[in-house]
Parts: structure tokens; C-alpha cells; sequence
């Protein structure tokens, strides 16, 4: 890749999670695109991609598309981002949020800086974060997104095999972040969301 390669300072870009939103197809789909030159894309010097937003549009222009824009999530919905390093495991949430009978619009992704890219983007309503992956953990995601005054209103669970003590020792959970231990009570988790979504309605 030489600098002529490189977005210019004023060009758009966006991750691979929020590409595939914008254009309604999986991650891999859009890793293939990216693969096949139908999208033009750079890689950070950690490996993550960025992809223009130009070249987004061109695409869904090619294909007769939707304009690419935020995606909308109604009143009743709720939007989960999943952040996970464990590929199965982000299947398994993936397809029991995709097959079950609750309003969520789930999006997963497998690193915290893809998250800490695209979130602003997603918007979503909950977060639900493994602590432990490599890079960028789930402890230093967490304590970023409970600083960001936009993202007060995001509802943050932090998933992990350490107790609560080992957590403590690794410097806590911020307030109002929940401690969810692995594995995770599904029956819990829908209970949890339910509650939101409620509280959503009744307001």
C-alpha cells in the first residue's frame, strides 16, 4: 500500500460492523467485498479496516440500494452491540437474539476498538462487553464509553470469568455498569432486556 492509497484527511471512513449495517449484509460479506475491490478499504497498523463511505454509496448505487444513513431503530426496538473476541460465542448470541421473540436489533463485533469506531455510528441502547480480549480489553472499552458524556444513556454489561474480586483487582467496573458472569443466564439476560424495553414503552 503506498500513500497515494491512503484516505485523504477529509475522506469518510467507517468500520466493518457499521459498513455491514449500512448495507444490510454480514461482516464476512463485507470482508469478501473489501477482498473482491467492489469496496475500497484501508488497514490500520493494528490490522482493522476502514472503509469509505464513498464507496459504500457506490456500491449501493451499482445495486440498486438504500441510501446509506444511520440505521433507525423504532421506539419498541432496542439496539445490542455485542463486543467479542470468542467467535463462538458470538454466533451463539447472534443467533439466540435472531431466532428469539424480543425486539433486539443485535450487532456483535469482535474487537473494543471496532466498538470504540463504529458506536457513535450504531448508537446502540445496550453494550454487552467480554472484560477480557486482546488489544484494547474490554476493562479500558468500558471505562472510555462510561466517559463519554453522548453515551450516558448507554446501558453497559460487562461479561467475564473472573469474580468479582478479580475484577476489583484489575480496577473495577465503572457506576452503573452491570457484572454478568460466564457463562451467561440467557434467562437472565431476556429478563434484563425486557425490563428495558419496558421502561422504554411506559416512557
Amino acid at each position: 500500500m503506498n500513500r497515494a492509497d491512503l484516505p485523504s484527511p477529509s475522506e469518510d471512513v467507517c468500520g466493518t460492523t457499521y459498513a455491514a449495517e449500512l448495507l444490510g449484509l454480514s461482516v464476512g460479506t463485507v470482508q469478501t467485498l473489501v477482498e473482491k475491490n467492489e469496496l475500497r478499504a484501508w488497514k490500520t497498523r493494528g490490522g482493522h479496516r476502514r472503509i469509505s463511505m464513498q464507496s459504500i454509496l457506490a456500491y449501493q448505487k451499482r445495486h440498486h440500494l438504500a441510501t446509506a444513513s444511520a440505521p433507525n431503530t423504532p421506539q419498541h426496538r432496542l439496539k445490542l452491540l455485542i463486543v467479542e473476541d470468542d467467535e463462538a460465542t458470538r454466533e451463539m448470541l447472534k443467533a439466540h437474539f435472531a431466532h428469539g421473540d424480543l425486539p433486539i436489533d443485535c450487532t456483535v463485533t469482535a474487537s473494543a476498538l471496532d466498538a470504540l469506531i463504529d458506536i457513535m455510528s450504531l448508537q446502540p441502547d445496550v453494550l454487552l462487553a467480554d472484560l477480557e480480549m486482546p488489544g484494547v480489553d474490554g476493562f479500558e472499552l468500558l471505562r472510555t464509553l462510561r466517559h463519554n458524556p453522548a453515551l450516558s444513556r448507554l446501558h453497559l454489561l460487562a461479561v467475564t470469568g473472573l469474580s468479582r474480586e478479580e475484577v476489583q483487582t484489575r480496577g473495577g467496573l465503572s457506576e452503573r455498569t452491570v457484572y454478568v458472569h460466564k457463562p451467561v443466564d440467557m434467562a437472565w439476560l431476556n429478563g434484563y432486556l425486557t425490563a428495558l424495553l419496558s421502561e422504554r414503552q411506559a416512557g
